[in-house]
């Protein structure tokens, strides 16, 4: 029931604060956004300078930590994000170990941990608010070598060796201002933190727009290393049926999805050929309910019958479905890929690499055993932090 509310009152503020609804009582609705805004912001820059000037507690793990968050709140592409760097150290047999919060959820695991799990079966994925307590899990239990941490910007009580900030390139206007104003979590001064910036979704905006994404960067990330990234589409799958994504050119799709930037998935849809005939967006992190689900086989079943039913990975291991009114219910999986300042990302990755020990541990658990470890781990860590 917490988790529905939140999602209602999401729901009703990005329709307000970043889509310029509301009719009349809008602007009224948006000018106190803007007020709450301003202790926000303060409240922001206070606990940035305690943990500057170490007032507050930075504890350092055992082993090499890369943080991979944003600015803004959700839409940006982590998830992918970190498949990509959790393969890039796994080729080298590294031991990794993901740690998050598990936002979107009262109990249990949450979307993504469950699209992690799904495409790394031989990385754990611990979940717990209290991340110092799951990366000492990690590497005493897991043995891992790496810990990456999802969504890790803001969290500083954690120390980073290297910290990679994504921002999503096709963001609404009002995603420039501080929340709850805008989805700003923090000021864009605030990359002068990072060591990684990659623009996601550049495939989707004009040429012009990423030169000026390029100058604002120019300013906020100056010495940093920029790198440019798309979300690629890769599969259409069903059960145990595999389709290409470019098969829904020319084709009538009727799609839905609750992710962090619908409109995204929408565009990736639409470049790839597809006339989108109707189109539902839930929150993000959406629990579907049994009364939701069985609209959406109602909502289904209308259409054509030669009409494509598409959603996105996160929402299709929340469902678990391969129907829907009666129809096949395709996934479209997507892959991260940097297209450009590929190989400067690489090196600061290969930064990384190289301070990591050599294996000491005969240890090398299969991915199954990884899975039922990490389950395992994760229980325990909520027990000992509750």
């Amino acid at each position: 029931m917490k988790v529905c509310w939140q999602q209602r009152w999401e729901t009703a503020w990005r329709e307000i604060a970043l889509e310029g609804k509301g009719g009349w009582y809008g602007p009224l609705t948006r000018a106190i956004l803007r007020l709450a805004s301003w202790p926000y912001g303060w409240a922001i820059e206070a606990r940035n300078r305690l943990y500057d000037r170490h007032w507050l507690k930075i504890h350092t793990a055992a082993v090499p930590v890369i943080s991979i968050g944003n600015l803004h709140l959700g839409g940006t592409g982590k998830t992918p994000c970190i498949e990509y760097v959790a393969r890039y150290f796994r080729q080298w047999d590294i031991r990794v170990a993901i740690l998050s919060r598990g936002y979107g959820t009262d109990s249990g695991r949450n979307d993504e941990a469950y699209v992690l799990e799904e495409n790394l079966p031989d990385v754990p994925h611990l979940q717990n608010a209290d991340r110092v307590a799951a990366a000492e899990c990690a590497v005493q239990e897991l043995d891992s070598q790496l810990l990456l941490l999802d969504d890790g910007f803001q969290h500083r009580r954690l120390h980073r060796d290297l910290d990679i900030v994504l921002i999503n390139a096709a963001r609404l206007p009002g995603d420039d201002l501080l929340f709850p104003r805008g989805s700003l979590r923090e000021p864009f001064r605030s990359l002068r933190r990072a060591d990684c910036v990659i623009l996601t979704h550049t495939d989707q905006v004009d040429p012009s727009e990423l030169c000026h994404w390029q100058l604002r960067l120019s300013d906020w990330a100056t010495g940093k290393v920029v790198a440019h990234a798309v979300h690629e589409p890769v599969a259409l799958r069903c059960g145990t049926q595999v389709r290409q994504p470019q098969e829904l050119n020319g084709q009538p799709v009727a799609a839905f999805c609750g992710i962090g930037q619908p409109d995204n998935f929408k565009r990736t849809l639409k470049r790839l050929g597809a006339h989108v005939c109707d189109f539902r967006s839930y929150p993000d992190h959406h629990p579907y309910t049994k009364a939701e689900v069985e609209t959406l086989h109602r909502w289904a079943s209308k259409f054509p019958v030669d009409t494509w039913i598409v959603t996105t990975q996160k929402d299709q291991v929340k469902l678990q479905l391969n129907l829907l009114g009666d129809r096949p219910l395709w996934t479209l999986t997507v892959a991260f890929a940097v297209t450009q300042g590929k190989d400067a990302f690489h090196a600061v990755l290969d930064g990384i690499r190289a301070t990591i020990p050599t294996v000491t541990s005969d240890r090398e658990p299969q991915p199954a055993q990884v899975q039922e470890n990490c389950q395992a781990q994760v229980q325990m860590v909520n027990a000992r932090c509750n």
